[in-house]
Formats: C-alpha cells, structure tokens, sequence
C-alpha cells in the first residue's frame, strides 16, 4: 500500500506513515472480511476468489491470497494468513478462518465466534455480554461484503434484526444475503493470554478488531520523529491551529468541529507526550487532543504515553472524579469497580454525572502543566467508538 492510500502526502497521518519508512498491514477484521467474501462467494459459485479483493471503510481495496480452503454440501470455509507489516502485532502470521452456511431468508448475517475468537462475559464493552468478539466496524465490514456477493450472485434475501449499534449476533444487511459466519483464529486462544483480553472478560479467544482495515505500525523513535515532522509542517504552512488524534475516529470528529485541513492533522497515536514536549518548544495557537474516552483518561492521569502494555485506565481516578460531578458513594464504588472506561461512563451517563467533561477538562489540565507556560491554548475532546463525543473541555 503506498503512503497516498494512507492519506495525502503533504501532511496529516499519510505523511507520517511515509515518513517513518515502515510498511503497513492488515488488521484481524480485514483478513476475516477477505475470508467471508471469498467462502460465501464459493458457496454460491462452487469457486473460490483467489486472490480475494475487498473494499475497506476509506476505499482501499487490497487482495489476499487464499491459504486454505474447503467446500462441502452445507459450508464454505477460507483462511488467510494475517500480516501486519511492521507492526509488532501478536496476531502477526495468524491464520484466520471463515465459514460460512447459508440461513433461511429473513435470518441476516449471524455472527458465531469458532476456534480461537473470544466470547464477551463481563458488561463495558462495544458488545453484548455472550457475544462473539467481532467488534462493530468488521461485522458492518462482513456484512456489506456478504451483501454485495449476494447481489452479484443472486441470493439475496430478507434482512434480520439490529439494534442499530453493530451488536446482537444476528445483524441484517438490508441489502440480501442469509448466511451464518463463523470466525476462527488458529491458537488464538493460546495467542489470547498475551493480550488484555482475559482481563476484560473475553474469554477463549482474541478479539476481531480494525476500524479502517489497516494496521499502522509503530516504531516509537520512527513514529515519535514523524510527529514532530507533522508539526513542523503544519508550521510552514501557516496553520495556527492543530490537532493531535489517537486514530482515524478522531480525525473525522476534529475536522467535523473545526474543518481542520489534513495538514494540520497530528496522528500521534498512544504518543501524546511527543506532541506536547514538541509543541512546548515549537508553539502553536491552539492545539486541540482528540481520543478514545478511555486513552484520555490515562492523560488525564498524568500518563503521556497511552499505550495499553505501558499504561492503564485508573478507575480509582474516574471515581474521584465522579464524586466531584456529584456522584454518591454508592456511584463511585460501582465506577471503581468498572471493568472498563466505557463502563465507568456508562455508569454515570445513567446517573446524570458528566464524567467524560471531567475527564476533558482533567486532560487538558494535564497537557497544560505539560506545556509549561508555553504560549498555547489547549482543548480536548473525548469520544467513545463510535465517534461521538462524550466529553469536551473548554479552551484554556
């Protein structure tokens, strides 16, 4: 994939992954898309796809070879062998597996975790409990691929039920096709214990993951120079105002709320203390910091770097906090408690307390004693997964 697939080359997180000379690769979600689009179109032409082409969310369309196969009466499976580039990802080289058998019309796509992909037991996550780890962005992703072969090879049917969140097992397209897929990584259960995944409550397995289809690799001296790079251009361009974002999701809120340009756009990813020691020597007008809820929350934490093996969500902080938005006792506690960020804002989103500002405004305040003095308003906005904003601090 070249750094223009990534994004534009004069600035913004193209121009960073350009910088950093490292080769991008694909996340577990992708590799199961890849998977489905290839076993369900076997199921319905006796053929396998091979390479199989896809479409991702920003419309790159790379092709992955088949590395095992299998077509019988009642299902389709395909497997492709995951590569993530550069990245030191644990899932690198996983074979992941999908098949596929066609449902009753009416039933929409349904979801069931095989081999190796976890199941969600404890509530504070994007899915519900006993659901199969495919988070929300790969099971849209499946199931507008499922709905394009269905249309090109005429099985099209009758869509099932949504909640209209990405959850629940069983998910219509709309748009045809009636086929239960089943995901399975090769050891990923083993591969699993690595991750935060038992710790959360997914057990049995990895989780199916990826909002854009790309894995953007991290080098942290690579990535950290790219990020001074970012704002050494936005600098020569004029712009008095830039963002510093966690990830894609946060790129669209900021240029939503302040029509940014790309090259004012900072991806600096889990390094949010690069882009302020960097902006402290070389200011700006304003910066705004635009994360994940709980990313921020290590921020405001005084951790700057929000990576998920070097920092962790202090839930003990969220309830201080909480306490100080009004929450009782009994509220803190349960926040305490939380098995996750989400959950904790869950929490007191139900009991009127504005947890996400206090975060935003505690972040902020973070950054600024960051900044020691330099000449640069700050603001943050904290989001959830889907993009909307859950708490905003004012300009400071």
């Amino acid at each position: 994939m070249s750094g223009g697939e990534a994004g534009g080359a004069k600035g913004g997180r193209g121009a960073q992954l350009k910088h950093t000379g490292l080769r991008p690769g694909w996340t577990t979600g992708a590799c199961a898309t890849a998977a489905t689009t290839a076993a369900y179109t076997a199921l319905l032409t006796g053929d396998f796809p091979d390479p199989v082409t896809i479409t991702l969310p920003r419309g790159q369309t790379p092709a992955f070879a088949l590395a095992t196969e299998e077509l019988t009466g009642s299902y389709a499976m395909a497997g492709i062998v995951k590569d993530a580039g550069d990245d030191p990802d644990v899932t690198h080289g996983a074979l992941v597996r999908a098949t596929v058998r066609l449902l009753p019309a009416g039933s929409g796509v349904v979801f069931r975790a095989g081999p190796g992909v976890g199941t969600v037991t404890r509530p504070g996550l994007p899915l519900a409990v006993g659901e199969p780890a495919v988070n929300p962005v790969p099971r849209q992703l499946m199931r507008d691929h499922v709905a394009r072969v269905a249309a090109l090879h005429g099985n099209s049917g009758n869509s099932g039920n949504s909640d209209g969140n990405g959850n629940g097992s069983r998910q219509g397209n709309g748009n045809g096709g009636d086929v239960e897929i089943t995901i399975s990584i090769d050891n990923g259960e083993e591969i699993a214990r690595s991750t935060w995944n038992p710790r959360l409550g997914i057990l049995g397995g990895l989780s199916v993951l990826g909002t854009t289809g790309i894995v953007v690799p991290y080098s942290c001296s690579a990535w950290i120079d790219s990020i001074r790079r970012g704002v050494d251009v936005a600098r020569a361009a004029g712009h008095t105002h830039v963002a510093g974002c966690t990830g894609s999701t946060s790129e669209k809120t900021v240029v939503a709320a302040y029509g940014l340009p790309e090259e004012a756009l900072l991806d600096m990813g889990d390094f949010a203390g690069a882009v302020l020691k960097y902006v402290r020597r070389h200011p700006v007008e304003r910066l705004t910091i635009c994360g994940g809820f709980a990313k921020l929350s290590k921020l405001a934490a005084g951790h700057l770097d929000l990576h998920s093996a070097r920092s962790q969500v202090d839930k003990g902080l969220l309830a201080e906090l909480a306490r100080r938005g009004g929450a009782s006792e009994t509220l803190a506690a349960e926040v305490a408690d939380a098995n996750t960020g989400l959950a904790a804002l869950q929490l007191c989103a139900a009991a009127g307390v504005p947890l996400g500002d206090l975060v935003a405004v505690a972040a902020r305040d973070e950054a600024l004693a960051v900044l020691r003095g330099a000449p640069v308003a700050v603001d943050v906005i904290c989001i959830d997964r889907a993009g909307r904003v859950v708490g905003r601090s004012e300009v400071a």
